[in-house]
């Protein structure tokens, strides 16, 4: 078992109960996937942009990400409709935990003048969004290995009713927020 569910359990579950007066276990809230997306206009010029995103991606979450397509055609921008433009993984379970501790605890850190991440990225339902600027904070990756740095966007889907309750849920899994 991952080491950041059996701290959920332990830990996590009784801490949320006596701050907001949970009646029963049930109605703590609790992670419900993890999105990670890597978008890439690049694609409609260079088709191996999108095979060196889906490699790193890969390497990264350990699941095969999926393309994502385009849904409208947009003339401006040269895209069609069904054009691929991006890839990604939904993580659940295991791999979910293993991903949010290696996130938490291994990449952010690593990541140049890190100060935290932001405490307002919620988006009034209790998900919370990240953006990262490159993939080379994760270990995973060989510096030598990459084509070009590509941003990456982390959704942290949570059953939370509000901000409050996913911003504490996230900050007793130990997520590095940034002191306001």
């Amino acid at each position: 078992m991952p080491r950041l569910k059996d701290r959920f359990r332990e830990e996590i579950v009784p801490a949320m109960m006596e701050r907001f007066g949970y009646d029963n276990t049930m109605q703590v809230p609790r992670l419900e996937k993890i999105v990670v997306n890597i978008g890439l206009g690049e694609a409609l010029q260079n088709p191996k942009a999108l095979e060196a995103a889906t490699r790193d991606l890969t390497v990264i979450t350990g699941q095969k990400p999926v393309v994502t397509r385009a849904r409208k055609s947009i003339a401006n921008f040269r895209l069609r409709e069904g054009n691929p433009i991006g890839v990604k993984v939904t993580l659940r379970n295991e791999r979910m935990y293993s991903f949010l501790d290696r996130l938490i605890n291994v990449a952010l850190p690593r990541q140049r003048d890190f100060r935290g991440v932001s405490r307002t990225s919620f988006d009034g339902r209790g998900n919370y969004a990240l953006g990262l600027r490159e993939q080379l904070i994760f270990v995973e990756i060989e510096y030598d290995s990459i084509d070009k740095v590509r941003g990456m966007e982390v959704i942290v889907v949570t059953t939370a009713k509000s901000d409050e309750e996913a911003r504490e849920l996230l900050r007793l899994f130990g997520m590095p927020f940034a002191t306001a």
